[in-house]
């Protein structure tokens, strides 16, 4: 669920809570905890996944997509929370 322990009450509130979140985290057997994207991440990166097994486009084509987009999410994260701090403390 979400990390801020919404409740939810039916499948309408769940697909409110998956649509509105920005990440999730799973606890996993070996990892531990993981974040996990949000659900257009998700699909965009299984995308790159599938291109790459059909052999549409070469693994390291795929990697390095994938690497980019999400050092670019990093980074308009990032730049997000600055513009939201100098808001604040104008």
């Amino acid at each position: 669920m979400a990390e801020n322990s919404t409740q939810v009450k039916g499948h309408r509130d769940a697909v409110h809570v998956v649509r509105n979140a920005r990440g999730f985290t799973a606890t996993l057997p070996v990892l531990g905890r993981v974040q996990v994207p949000p659900p257009e991440q998700l699909a965009y990166y299984g995308a790159l996944g599938i291109l790459a097994a059909l052999e549409i486009i070469d693994w390291p084509v795929a990697l390095l997509v994938g690497a980019g987009h999400l050092l670019m999410q990093n980074e308009h994260s990032r730049m997000v929370e600055e513009v939201g701090e100098a808001l604040e403390s104008a």
